[in-house]
């Protein structure tokens, strides 16, 4: 009776599994808001692996330029990846930007979306107003996801009225080369969508990992933390920038020190991230502020991109 039992039961969990498959959600049309570094990044990969992509943006100079790096990008890709054949990365290169159209209007084109991927400014309250719109053209199956590398998925979903098909996708700088995709699952996200997202990433080339909807996520929970430990140890003149750099690097065995890579990443960036968690738990004693991170935003040394932050370039 037992045996019969269990496999009544493993009959019924395939089945109920095969359903679940079946319902799963392919991707084929991608909708990319934002055509920032992190946008283009993303509407490349997509492009690239078969998918049909709507690049989005507020005006076509905007979009131009995207088009333009996202070209500059495939170009470095082609030429790495058809070494022995150029006329086999030509096309490969026609072939992916054939398959990225653009647009300024987000909701004229969502209606025929099977996701949306957003990356556009940290703002939860711009985020929230996009999605919102958005949720009343989008089709019924339209899954919604965003990239924020800081804010919490749930408060951007609930400006929807799609919170089981919301979820998050973090992508990670340069796009094209990082193989990491964090999935944010939040409370309300359902498996199905989940695991289309799953298959996404996947079909994207990409690693996916799974993660609840915390603070930073995975990699930047660990990480910023781990800079702003570096930074107080810095500031308590317990050792110089350069020296803790070395030993990260040499000890760690980690390509870049604490202060090359938060220059490298920008520190108004960081310094937003460390904000907003300070603001949702000021009690935390690795979210306190940081007053040489503070000093330096507002000189507007914020790193590589304005020639000086922690270091001088």
């Amino acid at each position: 009776m037992a045996f019969v039992t269990r496999q009544l039961v493993r009959s019924v969990s395939s089945s109920s599994t095969a359903s679940a498959s079946a319902k799963k959600i392919i991707v084929k049309h991608v909708t990319v808001i934002g055509g920032g570094l992190m946008g283009a990044g993303i509407a490349q990969v997509a492009a690239a692996t078969g998918h049909t992509v709507v690049l989005v943006d507020q005006t076509e100079d905007i979009l131009a330029k995207s088009k333009k790096g996202i070209e500059e990008s495939l170009r470095k890709v082609a030429k790495k990846k058809f070494a022995e054949n150029p006329k086999a990365g030509d096309e490969f290169v026609e072939k992916t930007l054939s398959s990225i159209s653009t647009s300024t209007d987000p909701a004229s084109v969502v209606h025929s979306t099977d996701l949306v991927v957003e990356a556009i400014v940290e703002n939860l309250k711009v985020k929230n107003e996009l999605f919102k719109r958005l949720d009343k053209f989008a089709s019924e199956h339209t899954i919604f996801v965003s990239n924020t590398s800081s804010l919490q998925i749930t408060n951007i979903a609930n400006a929807t009225m799609r919170q089981d098909r919301f979820a998050g996708l973090h992508f990670f700088n340069p796009v094209p080369m990082m193989k990491l995709v964090e999935v944010i699952k939040t409370p309300m996200t359902s498996q199905k969508t989940y695991e289309s997202l799953i298959d996404f990433t996947k079909a994207l080339g990409k690693h996916p990992v799974s993660c609840k909807d915390t603070p930073g996520f995975i990699v930047n929970r660990l990480l910023v933390p781990y800079l702003m430990e570096a930074v107080r140890l810095y500031e308590r003149g317990d050792a110089s920038k350069e020296d803790i750099d070395t030993s990260m690097k040499l000890g760690a065995g980690y390509p870049m020190g604490p202060f090359e890579l938060l220059d490298y990443v920008g520190l108004d960036t960081v310094k937003f991230i460390l904000d907003g968690w300070y603001e949702v738990d000021p009690k935390n004693p690795l979210f306190q502020p940081i007053p040489s991170l503070k000093k330096l935003v507002a000189e507007n040394k914020l790193g590589k991109k304005t020639g000086e932050g922690y270091y001088k370039y």
